[in-house]
């Protein structure tokens, strides 16, 4: 049997495009029937690429849970890779856990000899490809991987995992800071964007802060919600002084909602149920707005958001049907975002992210320029965008409108938003620091 060290290992992470490695020590119940115990904290949806999750509910709370699938694929002993296209997490919200099953099912060169027996200090390595896909390798306690493995110094430790930083993910971060550095240096910027070919166009709205900072970073806007730059989220938020960063708000994410009136009777009959005249007096429009705060009724819309499924005492989903929701007085639900597809959502706003406050020139042209206090975050996990909400600290505050409604076919504009005032970010992530560039 070809056998491989802890450097080629790295090696075949690093040749497909993983930062990190992730390695965990397993246990005898870490096998195929039992499934392999990943951890205590859903942080891990915000690591691992998910392309799907669905509930599974049991009728009793306890054995409630969400599978979300996986594209995961084992890393042969000769470096090649052998897709196992059953791999799911399995969460279970109770208290909460995270679980890896089906790693076998299916796979034609799948390490069968050491996952379906029960084999205390087996060690499993996991990393995350540019393809978007989830390596992993597993190799005996007695190899001379194990042993190399087992001398190496205490590093970095994400929950039950050892961390070991390959050279792109030190390399990224000193990358992104020096652009930002660059970027501030360059004072006011005339505001533009990059169209999908990537080509410098101006750019005319209103709020071209981020188009700016974007084209400057050479991220082309997309409609995914994708790591923007070197596996880094990329957010700026507008401030008057760089001086005073704490008080702007920042739009966290911006789903549709995936149920209730809204969904089912569409855009225009939501807007009609419950939106109001334009405040401004602008003719033949009507609105959809306002900031909405857990377990208030809102004064302009008469709705009341709701955390349904969420026990708030303990900060745990309860409910694996559960959902954010907006009641009427009548309680019905006027629109709703199901746990799961707010799980896959908040996956895909990465689990690091970086924060730039911009400020706008008063005059024209529009220009923006960059602060030099950057806040990098990271360890997030949804429970804590729900605690968040529960506490009040994130908002419902959506910019929905319809136009031309008696021409007998209005235009709307769709956006809901999930928002956040930026000194409070800190409390959504593990670890949060302000860097100087």
């Amino acid at each position: 049997m070809i056998t491989m060290d802890l450097s080629a290992l790295k090696d075949v992470f690093a040749g497909n495009g993983c930062l990190k490695i992730y390695a965990k020590t397993l246990a005898p119940n870490d096998n195929s029937k039992n499934q392999v115990y990943l951890g205590g904290s859903f942080e891990l949806l915000n690591i691992f690429p998910i392309s799907s999750i669905t509930t599974d509910p049991a009728g009793d709370w306890e054995r409630e849970r969400f599978k979300a699938a996986l594209p995961f694929s084992w890393i042969t002993p000769e470096g090649h890779l052998s897709p196992a296209p059953r791999a799911q997490l399995i969460l279970y919200p109770k208290y909460p856990e995270v679980r890896f099953s089906g790693f076998l099912q299916g796979c034609d060169h799948p390490p069968s000899e050491l996952m379906t027996q029960r084999l205390a200090g087996r060690i499993l390595f996991l990393g995350v490809a540019a393809s978007g896909r989830l390596l992993g390798y597993v190799t005996s306690p007695h190899s001379d991987m194990a042993r190399e493995f087992n001398r190496l110094a205490p590093q970095e430790s994400l929950g039950v995992f050892q961390v070991i930083d390959l050279p792109a993910a030190a390399d990224n971060r000193k990358k992104l800071l020096l652009q930002l550095a660059k970027i501030h240096r360059q004072g006011w910027i005339g505001s533009k964007r990059l169209d999908k070919h990537g080509q410098v166009v101006p750019c005319n709205s209103p709020n071209c802060g981020g188009y700016t900072l974007e084209a400057e970073l050479g991220i082309t806007p997309n409609g995914y919600s994708e790591p923007d730059y070197l596996g880094w989220e990329i957010k700026q938020f507008a401030v008057a002084n760089f001086a005073r960063t704490n008080n702007s708000t920042i739009t966290l994410m911006t789903p549709e909602p995936t149920g209730g009136f809204y969904k089912t009777a569409g855009v225009p009959a939501f807007i009609h149920q419950y939106g109001y005249a334009d405040k401004k007096g602008r003719s033949d429009r009507m609105n959809f707005g306002g900031v909405h705060r857990t377990d208030e009724m809102h004064k302009a819309t008469g709705l009341t958001l709701v955390l349904d499924g969420f026990d708030k005492a303990s900060g745990r989903i309860r409910n694996s049907n559960g959902m954010i929701a907006l009641m009427d007085k009548k309680d019905h639900i006027a629109a709703s975002w199901s746990f799961a597809s707010l799980l896959l959502h908040w996956n895909k706003k990465h689990n690091q992210a970086c924060y730039i406050p911009s400020r706008k020139s008063i005059t024209a042209p529009t220009e923006y320029s960059y602060g030099n206090n950057i806040l990098l975050c990271s360890g997030t996990s949804f429970d804590l965008f729900l605690q968040q909400m529960a506490a009040k600290n994130i908002v419902y505050d959506p910019g929905i409108k319809m136009e031309n409604i008696s021409s007998g076919s209005p235009t709307t504009k769709r956006r809901s938003q999930f928002r956040m005032v930026s000194g409070n970010l800190g409390r959504l992530y593990r670890t949060s620091e302000i860097v100087r560039v």
